[in-house]
């Protein structure tokens, strides 16, 4: 398959929720053949999984790419309720009766992914990949995440501005210094303002999803996650550090560990052909979908 082909083959999708949220994906690649699930992290869209989708299709697997809940495209919740049970239950609802199913998630979306397959919400998940996030994220990572996604409460006055805030957050990132990508991350409000793309009261939760702060929630399921796992690990993350590292290994002792040297929290947007490498490595070695 072509790469042009397999993004021609890409289409719009919706998934409804057990609690009657509406979530919308992008989903490609032969229906019949194994399938990859992509869980953005918090803030982000599922536009932030765009180039390695393109990959994972090109190489056979069929891949769904969904906005979560309070993102994107996707539903807000009216009660607000953005806990990890929630992202966990609609991830089951956007699996649906596919198997077998790998788990990608960055950031919130792997701690979504990981408790999913601990509770079993998510049985038919034979291989886990938790990108640039660990059960317990480094304290100064979580509080740099915060305060940038508190800062700007208040919207933006242009696109620019918002690239602005970004590349102040992230001045090594060149890919960010173009302001079109970044639209798919805001939006347009009644007041003429850009305001990021994603419920605000999704930081007031406790525990909050972005930074992910569900550690002892995760620490109780770790021991029923059994399956085939990797860290993709960004080289330059201030989220996962050696002490995060060395405690999911002990925990689930099957965890393989993917260092992408020049990525940092961001790891499939700083260095996508290096994530993409590793992850599809990973699910070749393990013999995903020739269970």
């Amino acid at each position: 398959m072509t790469e042009h082909a397999s993004t021609m083959d890409i289409s719009r999708r919706e998934f409804a929720t057990r609690d009657g949220l509406t979530l919308v994906g992008d989903v490609g690649g032969p229906i019949d053949a194994p399938t990859i699930m992509l869980l953005h992290g918090g803030g982000q869209t599922r536009h932030s999984w765009s180039g390695a989708m393109r990959r994972m299709i090109g190489e056979g697997y069929h891949v769904i790419n969904f906005d979560a809940r309070g993102h994107g495209d996707s539903s807000w919740s009216e009660e607000g309720d953005y806990s990890l049970a929630a992202r966990g239950a609609d991830l089951q609802a956007a699996i649906g009766d596919r198997r077998p199913v790998a788990l990608v998630g960055a950031s919130m979306g792997g701690m979504t992914s990981f408790y999913a397959v601990g509770v079993g919400q998510a049985p038919q998940a034979t291989a886990l990949v938790l990108v640039d996030i660990v059960l317990r994220p480094a304290p100064a990572g979580v509080d740099k995440i915060q305060r940038f996604m508190q800062a700007h409460a208040g919207g933006f006055a242009s696109v620019d501005d918002a690239l602005a805030a970004v590349i102040a957050y992230n001045p090594q990132r060149k890919a960010q210094r173009d302001a079109s990508g970044i639209m798919k991350n805001l939006r347009l409000h009644d007041d003429g303002r850009l305001y990021w793309h994603w419920d605000p009261r999704m930081l007031a939760a406790r525990p909050s999803a972005e930074p992910p702060t569900w550690t002892e929630e995760l620490l109780a399921v770790s021991g029923r996650v059994s399956i085939p796992t990797l860290l993709v690990r960004g080289g330059k993350s201030d989220i996962v550090d050696d002490e995060g590292v060395a405690e999911l290994v002990q925990l689930v002792p099957q965890t393989q560990i993917y260092c992408v040297p020049e990525a940092g929290h961001m790891v499939a947007g700083d260095s996508n052909d290096t994530f993409s490498d590793g992850v599809l490595d990973f699910l070749r070695r393990i013999r995903f979908g020739a269970q």
